[in-house]
């Protein structure tokens, strides 16, 4: 009997540091999201995280009508970004490669930085010859505003010191607006 009570506080111990552990990643993953955006953003919105298989979970939900997600560690760079809905709809498409919703300007904060990423190819995922890797430091996002993006550059190589059109000639161009 001793040994099937020692046994059961083990499991139950593990399963407590378990439980623990996770919550310290969601902890760690909240804070990583939060750096995004301006604490009055951040602190209200909804933090949701992509597990390997590219599966949303829920961490917080969200009071002010936005979202983040942390930092994706398969990437070169920070890269933990906060946006309103409009965004996650144009986000969504870009995704799932669908034509992106009309008439749904969005807005992204990246404040903590952004990952390096092709400036012309939406789906590369490493440097290679021709897709124009750029890095952007802490920057905010226009997305869905094609007509809008009329007169900034659409350099395949930008000076991304100076807002700037990424992605130019794609459904996903959107403005990239350095803030440092």
């Amino acid at each position: 009997m001793k040994r099937l009570l020692t046994a059961a506080a083990l499991l139950a111990a593990s399963s407590l540091v378990a439980v623990q552990g996770a919550a310290a990643d969601d902890a760690a993953l909240i804070k990583s999201a939060e750096s995004a955006a301006p604490a009055g953003v951040a602190s209200g919105a909804a933090i949701h995280a992509m597990d390997e298989k590219g599966n949303m979970r829920t961490l917080r939900e969200g009071t002010n009508g936005f979202w983040c997600m942390p930092d994706v560690p398969a990437t070169p760079g920070p890269d933990p970004m906060c946006g309103d809905a409009n965004a996650m709809e144009w986000a969504t498409a870009w995704i799932q490669k669908k034509e992106p919703p009309k008439g749904k300007v969005g807005f992204i904060y990246m404040l903590a930085g952004g990952s390096d990423a092709s400036n012309t190819d939406p789906y590369a995922t490493k440097p290679e010859e021709g897709n124009n890797w750029v890095e952007t430091g802490p920057h905010v996002m226009i997305v869905n505003a094609m007509e809008m993006m009329q007169g900034y550059p659409t350099d395949a190589k930008p000076d991304t010191s100076r807002p700037y059109v990424m992605w130019a000639g794609t459904p996903y161009a959107h403005l990239m607006i350095p803030v440092k």
